[in-house]
């Protein structure tokens, strides 16, 4: 079960004692005398175990310690008659010390230790066979810092390495993080079923890669880390790759420099380049048949920056072309200058003229003999009116 699935499972149960407990009516005394919690009159200066039963069962339901009138001190849980949660508060009534859950069985589910309602250290949670499902280790403050998980026969299934080793003697994640000698460790990660799931390699804590696996063994995804170079593929569950992406690491995360995308058989569709800066270089698209699609090629800085831009017929031969400003990095690419179209022989077809605005000026075609056949100015309202000949 992942961490999410325990988390949900604990709540529910939580929920249902807690639910148990607001709809059953429950006689509790100290020492044989009638007391009311909700009263603080009835326990005032009282020191000792009060218990709680169901008054239609008489079944226990929890048992909860006084201090000189303070309920601080250990708490029980029960469900049915059984021990189903224990812990320990404070005089403010924060979880302070060890805490456990239990199954019906009897076997521990889950134990922590609190200061001040703070998970500190380790915190374990078990399968009904005894078996360790997770540890994770907390601070304060920073909450969770390092985790592993494991299945109902020990395998493990998830990890999360912290930047030194704190998971023992519970899982050695010194020798999984890659904190013990100068090689990457090799970790590799099952499911439920004993399938092969994940390899993963470490060093110093740091995930220097990550394969993930299909049902039948083939990769469907590697990410990995080569100095400051980060290299993430995806694949088809038939093993041909589908995607590439390269990115330079930065301090603040990573700079694409360049993304591809691949076909179903495998070719290339499209590629992308970037500079270091993040700046785009080029953006290139393939037909299915090898031939290219289209080519963009970025130029200039600043509000000078432009995109000439090439589009093919699938013969190869030129379809369009035409220059673009391009001054923000993903904004609207307005057209400027000449630009052009060809049937798939390579023959002009028509030709237009824009503005710095990205306004049309004129507009020209060619017949199929390549003869002029109309020639427009174009004006802002969109009329237009033939120059003479």
């Amino acid at each position: 079960m992942s961490a999410r699935g325990f988390v949900a499972r604990a709540a529910a149960l939580l929920l249902a004692l807690s639910g148990a407990a607001a709809h059953a009516v429950q006689d509790c005394d100290l020492h044989g005398e009638r007391v009311n919690p909700a009263n603080g009159n009835t326990t005032q200066g009282k020191t000792g175990v009060m218990r709680c039963k169901d008054r239609d069962s008489g079944e226990l339901q929890r048992e909860q310690e006084l201090r000189n009138g303070v309920f601080m001190g250990a708490v029980r849980y029960y469900d049915r008659g059984k021990l189903a949660k224990e812990h320990s508060v404070n005089a403010k009534g924060n979880l302070h010390g060890r805490a456990r859950e239990f199954y019906p069985d009897g076997q521990v589910l889950r134990e922590a230790t609190y200061d001040d309602g703070h998970e500190v250290g380790l915190v374990r949670s078990f399968h009904p066979n005894g078996q360790l499902r997770r540890v994770a280790f907390y601070a304060d403050p920073g909450g969770e810092r390092a985790s592993a998980e494991f299945t109902p026969t020990g395998q493990l299934s998830a990890l999360r390495c912290a930047d030194k080793a704190v998971l023992a003697p519970a899982a050695d994640d010194a020798r999984l993080c890659g904190f013990s000698g100068s090689a990457p460790s090799q970790v590799e990660l099952f499911d439920a079923k004993g399938g092969l799931r994940a390899r993963l390699a470490f060093v110093a804590g740091k995930r220097v890669r990550s394969e993930r696996l299909y049902d039948n063994g083939k990769p469907e995804s590697i990410d990995e880390l080569a100095g400051n170079q980060r290299i993430e593929q995806r694949f088809s569950s038939e093993g041909v790759k589908r995607y590439e992406l390269t990115a330079l690491v930065v301090e603040r995360g990573s700079v694409k420099q360049r993304e591809a995308e691949y076909s179903e058989r495998g070719s290339l569709v499209r590629e992308q380049r970037w500079n270091p800066a993040g700046a785009a270089l080029s953006d290139n698209s393939f037909y299915l048949n090898g031939q290219p699609r289209s080519t963009t090629v970025y130029s200039g800085e600043g509000l000078a920056r432009v995109a000439d831009i090439t589009e093919f017929h699938d013969n190869g031969q030129r379809a369009a072309q035409g220059r673009f400003s391009a001054p923000a990095p993903r904004g609207r690419l307005l057209p400027v200058g000449l630009h052009r179209r060809f049937d798939d022989a390579g023959r002009l077809q028509s030709e237009s003229a824009y503005d710095d605005k990205g306004r049309v000026m004129r507009e020209r075609t060619w017949d199929a003999n390549g003869q002029p056949d109309r020639d427009d100015e174009v004006f802002p309202d969109g009329s237009r009116r033939a120059y003479a000949k």
